[in-house]
């Protein structure tokens, strides 16, 4: 009888012991399914001239309208397309779109590209290498420092007409076309220009393919399958064929703009662009010292389904991709004060939107959830319309203001506003004071039927960092792959790495600057003289950065003084 009772008690003492162990682990598991992800770094282009996150947050904030001209710049013979009769084929009743300046350039020589190769390359794919390059370091890492590492990227395209017909190429193209026009490509360029190997996926999902990029790379970083994240999407209109097809269906604005939640809606305006962030979980960000710019707290994509079209929209769908954010973000709607829409300005796509916001962020609160978004200044930036407003919620989230929607003359009479508190952005306006974290969400609705939703959350104060040029992180803070593949010293030819600042000087007595050939050094001195009149970090944290989270490049200069206007006229 002894015996047995002893058998018992050990019995419940080992099935006692398992299930604690067992609770812990669903505790981590649920606790890693939650992490926030940080926004370490952003690198964009989109219409009216931005090149930066400030450029676009002036953009927004100064409310300008950056839809112009047919880019001339393309081959169109932008004549022969116009036509006001929307029934007559292979034109368009519009002569407007948001366009980026200087698409069509490409420094080649500079990710070691031969001229033949790049001509052959959709300006997707270039533009992607770029906008990661200068994400990356304006988070503090040294792009060349990525090499072997588990860095994943995830990439939003559509398919554009950039290159010939099968038989139709320049015999001197001939081999270039194929990767240079394949649309997984797009990601693994960029995975391969820089050594990266966590995984590379292009994410075609319509309109909403750069928030579904997003949301793969915070399930890539939390599951431990990637370190680092590069995130985000692109989209440049190669041919006009974009603007032919919805003037058939009568879907275009007549004056090409977008005019989101507005009575005068009368169709999109379609744009281009592209955006990348560097994402990393918060934990690790905060280990490595890198800018944290905002956190993301939860996301979630779905399928409209069998809807009443293939291509129509879906309200009960888009009530639920926004219950999921939620709950992956363990919030409640009241928690949220603002939601950038996706607000293409169609009849049929902002009701149905605007409905679905009503009946989740509009109910049981106290102040009213604000409505806006950022195509009523840029157009319908397609793969790259989900990343451009969480690029402006970032922003507005460091400058404590929201920025009005342009051309709304009226909310839209085809939505019963009164069955929710949701207020438009009529007029910019300072960032309600609640109390408690500032937060806002970004909605993205594909063509596909594929909804997404992201939901943002500003930094800790202490943490907030400038979006154009961050301080570096203290070399011990450096992540370890970076410290064993970049020597600091490599990049001014120093013998010792804490000779580049001196802790008793105020200020910095070495600037290394380092390029691929003279004419890019001259380039970036300029940058640099330019950048020192409008930074607020000091200068000790831009020499250091310009000293080790800098990838060294063949031509160099080092500038040496202690006195800020000789370090200006050198």
């Amino acid at each position: 009888m002894a015996s047995t009772e002893e058998t018992l008690r050990e019995y419940l003492k080992r099935a006692t012991t398992e299930l604690r162990q067992a609770k812990r682990r669903l505790r981590e598991a649920e606790a890693r399914d939650h992490e926030p992800v940080a926004v370490v770094g952003i690198g964009c282009r989109f219409p009216g001239g931005v090149e930066s996150p400030t450029d676009l947050w002036h953009l927004v904030a100064e409310g300008v309208d950056a839809i112009g001209p047919f880019p001339d710049d393309r081959g169109w013979d932008t004549d022969a397309l116009y036509d006001p009769d929307p029934e007559q084929p292979r034109t368009t009743y519009i002569r407007e779109g948001g366009f980026l300046r200087g698409a069509a350039e490409f420094d080649h020589a500079f990710f070691g590209i031969s001229a033949r190769e790049a001509t052959a390359m959709d300006p997707q794919q270039r533009l992607l290498l770029e906008t990661t390059w200068e994400a990356l370091e304006r988070s503090g890492i040294d792009p060349v420092g990525l090499r072997g590492s588990r860095t994943s990227v995830f990439t939003g395209l559509i398919a554009q007409e950039y290159a010939p017909r099968a038989g139709e190429a320049p015999g001197e193209y001939e081999g270039y076309f194929l990767a240079g026009n394949t649309t997984s490509v797009a990601s693994g360029r960029v995975a391969y220009v820089l050594g990266l190997e966590g995984p590379a996926v292009t994410v075609d999902t319509s309109c909403s393919s750069s928030l579904v990029a997003i949301h793969y790379a915070l399930q890539s970083l939390r599951s431990g399958e990637s370190t680092l994240a590069l995130a985000g999407g692109a989209t440049v209109i190669a041919r006009p064929s974009v603007y032919t097809e919805f003037s058939r269906q009568k879907g275009l604005a007549p004056d090409a703009r977008c005019k989101p939640f507005a009575a005068g809606s009368d169709g999109t305006g379609f744009s281009e662009g592209v955006g990348v962030l560097v994402l990393e979980k918060l934990s690790d960000a905060r280990r490595n010292g890198h800018p944290v710019l905002a956190v993301i707290r939860g996301s979630a994509v779905n399928q409209d389904g069998a809807s009443n079209g293939l291509t129509a929209p879906n309200g009960p769908s888009q009530r639920r991709v926004i219950q999921e954010a939620l709950a992956n973000a363990e919030l409640t709607p009241d928690q949220v004060d603002v939601v950038e829409a996706h607000g293409t300005g169609t009849t049929l796509g902002d009701p149905i939107e605007a409905q679905a916001i009503l009946a989740t962020y509009g109910q049981d609160r106290e102040l009213p959830v604000y409505l806006g978004s950022i195509k009523s200044n840029i157009g319908h930036t397609q793969a790259a319309a989900g990343v451009a407003g969480v690029i402006k919620m970032i922003e507005a989230f460091r400058h404590g203001e929201l920025p009005r929607s342009l051309h709304l003359d009226a909310p839209s009479p085809h939505v019963d506003w009164a069955v929710g508190k949701v207020e438009l952005l009529a007029e910019h306006t300072p960032w309600p004071p609640t109390g408690r974290t500032r937060r806002a969400a970004v909605s993205s609705f594909g063509i596909s039927g594929t909804n997404a939703h992201v939901i943002l959350e500003a930094p800790e104060p202490e943490a907030a960092a400038d979006g154009e040029e961050p301080p570096a992180p203290a070399p011990e803070a450096v992540r370890a792959e970076q410290a064993e593949l970049t020597d600091p010293a490599d990049l001014t030819g120093l013998s010792d790495p804490a000779e580049l600042t001196d802790p008793s000087q105020q200020t910095p007595r070495l600037w290394p600057l380092s390029a691929r050939d003279p004419q890019a050094l001259r380039e970036q001195a300029r940058r640099l003289r330019a950048h020192l009149d409008t930074t607020t970090a000091t200068l000790a944290d831009t020499a250091h950065a310009l000293a080790t989270t800098r990838t060294a490049h063949p031509h160099r200069a080092t500038i040496t003084t202690t006195d800020p206007t000789e370090l200006r006229t050198a």
